[in-house]
């Protein structure tokens, strides 16, 4: 009697202990580089139907913004992860040996445009060389310099940015920098015709939404990363391709600006211009190869963007990106 007894106490010990280890989470930080919204839509679906936590994972996923400095906070190592919008961020950070590398990129494309009236009759990105142009700070150091290698243009051009469309909506001349899933349509709304150029369409070679680590991370906690890439590939395809319910309903929860008209125009834009799930997107959202970074390394050194030299090959890490990543339905 006291034999069964045993057997049955350490039958139910073992089952307990395998649920509770079945049942643990590895706690995962993120975070965007902007608000919630639907450009940045698959790390809220992965959170929203569960792909994290079917993968073992809890994920905070913590919003960025303009007051809210994400990549710093995982060079200091308060989170585990980020998005950054271009992979220059990632070669300037290999170049100045912070220890950070991306491990994937969601965006083939990066979303980057430059958008006229189409009634100043602009009908190519040569008839803005001379023209007044609105850009960020951020630009100037980025993206610009291409155009004044590829276009000519000159730093007397430059206007300041100041993320208010109303500027270039009233004014029939001007030129200014914004995103194809966003500012093209909210200026048709406005009642501006516009005209606008993606700049990766005239061969600004460049990711977006890559996906950064610390190299500790990447070597401690594979496993962890390799989970949180395929969670997020996963959430990205059934987020443009699937049931986007539940990732819109918590986008909207934490960004009430939002309206479904917006959500609904962004995604169609990722859809149709396969800003994700084209180009090495094919083989998996979020994949990216060397071949396609020492391209985009040219690029942005030709054009003076970056330094020249081999730090280049420290910026990323495709060895999480063999098998499992989602693909887009044909």
């Amino acid at each position: 009697m006291l034999k069964t007894l045993a057997r049955l106490v350490a039958a139910t010990c073992f089952v307990g202990s395998a649920l509770a280890g079945a049942s643990a989470q590895d706690k995962f930080i993120f975070g965007t580089n902007w608000l919630p919204d639907a450009e940045r839509g698959g790390f809220y679906q992965a959170e929203a139907a569960g792909i994290y936590k079917r993968n073992g994972l809890e994920v905070t996923v913590q919003a960025g913004g303009p007051q809210l400095n994400n990549p710093q906070l995982l060079a200091a190592g308060k989170i585990d992860g980020v998005m950054v919008g271009s992979a220059i961020e990632a070669l300037n950070y290999a170049k100045e040996g912070v220890p950070v590398v991306a491990v994937a990129a969601v965006y083939q494309k990066n979303p980057q445009v430059l958008l006229a009236h189409k009634s100043s009759g602009i009908k190519s990105l040569e008839d803005m060389k001379g023209k007044p142009i609105m850009i960020s700070a951020l630009a100037r150091n980025g993206y610009w310099k291409w155009l004044k290698s590829r276009y000519g243009f000159t730093d007397d051009q430059i206007r300041p940015y100041t993320f208010n469309l109303g500027v270039f909506v009233s004014n029939p001349q001007a030129i200014q920098q914004g995103f194809v899933t966003y500012e093209p349509s909210q200026v048709a709304k406005a009642g501006v015709d516009p005209v606008y150029f993606l700049l990766a369409d005239y061969g600004f070679d460049d990711f977006g939404g890559l996906i950064l680590v610390r190299r500790e991370t990447l070597e401690t906690r594979r496993d962890v990363v390799r989970r949180f890439i395929l969670s997020v590939s996963e959430g990205w395809r059934d987020f443009l391709y699937g049931d986007a319910a539940p990732g819109i309903a918590l986008i909207k929860g934490q960004n009430q600006q939002l309206t479904d008209e917006i959500i609904a125009n962004s995604m169609k834009e990722m859809r149709d211009r396969e800003l994700i799930a084209g180009g090495e997107g094919r083989t998996g959202i979020g994949f990216m190869t060397e071949a396609r970074w020492s391209k985009l390394y040219d690029t942005m050194s030709a054009s003076g963007i970056v330094d020249s030299g081999d730090y280049w090959k420290k910026a990323f890490d495709t060895s999480l990106l063999g098998s499992g990543l989602a693909v887009a339905p044909k």
